[in-house]
């Protein structure tokens, strides 16, 4: 069996970028999901959460499709009240990702949730985030809303860029 060298051509952009293709960290993530599903004790994780954190998994690909180069999930900082889902840099700018699930287009859309007290408990958390990185980074916070529909297993995803302050 070959192993896996820099000069193959699907891996060798690895050494380049520092990650590896979507197709492998999802079938890594998959496989590993599977495993866990026979090993470890049923989930009784209630049904919303179960699907907030499926969405925040789609969310997460749909970004890398995008060429996000994520670095961060759920990230929390012990000065601040509340979480960032997602942590990625959009070319140069260092976006704070908050993901939004619904399972219904019934009710209101799901990017109307990050009201402007939301807002602002993200831009806190990520005031704190940015205390480790150099202070001329410019940064932006996104929302991205996942629409799971009853008959399709793919989810609609709209990304919401550099969404203000204000609500």
């Amino acid at each position: 069996m070959r192993g896996v060298t820099s000069s193959d051509s699907r891996f060798g952009y690895l050494e380049k970028f520092g990650m590896l293709p979507a197709f492998v960290t999802r079938a890594i993530v998959g496989g590993l999901d599977r495993l866990a599903k026979n090993v470890l004790r049923a989930d009784i994780t209630p049904q919303h959460l179960q699907t907030g954190r499926r969405g925040e998994e789609d969310a997460y690909f749909h970004l890398r499709k995008l060429g996000y180069l994520m670095v961060a999930r759920n990230f929390r900082s012990p000065r601040s009240h509340g979480e960032i889902d997602l942590i990625g840099w959009d070319a140069d700018v260092l976006c704070f990702i908050e993901v939004k699930t619904r399972s219904t287009r019934d009710v209101k859309p799901a990017e109307a949730a990050v009201d402007y007290h939301k807002r602002r408990e993200l831009a806190e958390v990520a005031r704190e985030y940015l205390r480790h990185v150099p202070p001329t980074c410019q940064w932006r916070i996104d929302i991205v809303s996942v629409y799971y529909g009853r008959s399709t297993s793919r989810p609609e995803i709209e990304v919401f860029q550099n969404v203000s302050q204000s609500a």
